[in-house]
């Protein structure tokens, strides 16, 4: 089984809506023909590339669907890349085809993949450039199954299940597997362009939706945002990238939602994460991302870095495996008495001032606190005595440093208290929201040298 078997033998009638967006909506028999028309289309043979730039809708899936039923590999492309960043893509990925609004465009790509491969993404970028991750057909279905396990009921539903709500682009691997996750749920998706709270409200209560996915900085958006309620939701799971406690319960305070945080790598897919019943039996691990799901084993090494071992893994992987398997996932983590998993920070990300250890996150929860700050982020800067300090990029109004100075000292020991703070319009952000930190430290180089 294939990854387009999700679409093309989905469980309902040809005349159940499958797919919707905020304007529109696709039956299953509609999407299966839509699939079949793109497929005859296509001018590529099994095993080559195929990048899709489309905006999220029905066309973009039954796009994707067709590329699989042609045992070709779909190429996720952003809508917000440039000409030159698309080239990039097409050139490395030796793409033979390139789907836009405009059609079907035959490149001069002659890469051939492992009959497996099913699409690749990219790594978030934000340590470096970002690297392609080849996903197969066989890996992934394992992954949906692996997380559906814990959730699924003992006996068949009478009806379909709740649609499957996509806040985020399909040219993400959050997106695809969002998406596909409903599918293979057996449930109809929603995909929703341009994230907008209001938007996001809207299509909650029409579609009564009582659990989603959501990135943190949407969570944020809706914390801030002038609605009242975004009923019937009632669980909030956490992706893409790491959730502050202090967010979660922002969050969970102003909805009533509770957050279902979890933890996984584009390279490997959901690992950690919450199911309902711990949810109910655990409310004071708010924060946590929450336990290892069935079939993954877990460690933290003498140096607090969490290693996973999956069923499995996209290709590729082996360099960052041990002889055992596991695989250094970058990051500082604790497990508590009852196994839940608790992320520090990234190792790359910390900062060691002569010595002591400062994770971003805990300072940046602390000055987000302050009722003026509407953004930030602390970065590690070179520093000729301690060897590294941190830094804060401040998005906020006119707070003098003095302020933000005594503001710190209520809450962080010394030598976590930036010894600066900088104040930007924005924050720079990767696709999927995380902040490059790397270009703020590059700011602050330019700032002292340039």
């Amino acid at each position: 089984m294939g990854l387009a078997d999700l679409l093309l033998h989905h469980p309902f009638p040809d005349e159940q809506e499958v797919l919707f967006t905020v304007n529109d909506s696709m039956t299953v028999g509609q999407a299966r023909r839509r699939v079949k028309e793109i497929a005859d289309g296509l001018p590529v043979k099994a095993g080559q590339a195929v990048a899709v730039q489309l905006p999220n809708g029905p066309e973009l899936l039954c796009t994707m669907v067709a590329i699989w039923q042609r045992e070709a590999v779909h190429v996720p492309v952003n809508e917000g890349l440039s000409e030159p960043e698309v080239q990039s893509i097409l050139h490395e990925t030796g793409a033979a085809a390139f789907i836009d609004s405009a059609g079907v465009h035959v490149t001069e790509g002659v890469k051939f993949y492992p009959e497996d491969v099913a699409f690749i993404v990219w790594t978030s970028g934000t340590t470096g450039k970002p690297k392609p991750i080849l996903h197969t057909h066989t890996a992934y279905l394992e992954l949906l199954d692996r997380v559906l396990a814990p959730l699924r009921g003992r006996s068949q539903r009478a009806r379909p299940p709740v649609p499957n709500l996509i806040p985020v682009s399909m040219a993400l691997n959050a997106g695809l597997y969002n998406c596909l996750f409903g599918l293979r749920a057996g449930a109809a998706v929603v995909m929703m362009g341009r994230f907008s709270p209001e938007e996001f409200g809207a299509l909650v209560e029409r579609f009564g939706i009582r659990s989603a996915v959501l990135p943190p900085a949407a969570m944020v958006m809706l914390t801030d945002s002038k609605l009242q309620s975004i009923a019937p939701l009632k669980y909030v799971r956490s992706i893409t990238a790491p959730l502050s406690p202090l967010n979660a319960r922002r969050f969970t305070e102003r909805f009533g939602c509770f957050v279902l945080n979890s933890y996984g790598q584009a390279e490997m897919g959901e690992v950690i994460g919450w199911t309902a019943a711990d949810a109910k039996e655990h409310p004071e691990k708010i924060g946590a991302a929450g336990r290892p799901l069935p079939g993954v084993q877990i460690r933290i090494d003498d140096n607090g870095r969490l290693l996973v071992r999956p069923p499995n893994a996209a290709m590729g992987i082996e360099e960052r495996q041990d002889r055992d398997g596991f695989i250094d996932t970058g990051d500082i983590a604790s497990i508590d008495d009852q196994g839940f998993v608790w992320i520090e920070g990234r190792v790359s990300d910390l900062i060691n001032r002569g010595g002591n250890k400062v994770f971003p996150d805990s300072v940046e929860e602390v000055l987000r606190l302050h009722p003026s700050v509407r953004d930030v982020s602390v970065v590690g800067v070179p520093d000729d005595r301690l060897g590294e300090v941190p830094v804060a990029f401040i998005v906020g109004g006119n707070i003098s440093e003095a302020e933000l100075n005594t503001h710190c000292r209520q809450y962080l020991v010394a030598y976590k208290i930036p010894v600066s703070f900088v104040h930007v319009d924005e924050l720079p952000r990767s696709e999927v929201g995380k902040v490059l930190r790397r270009q703020l430290a590059q700011k602050w180089a330019a700032k002292r040298f340039g």
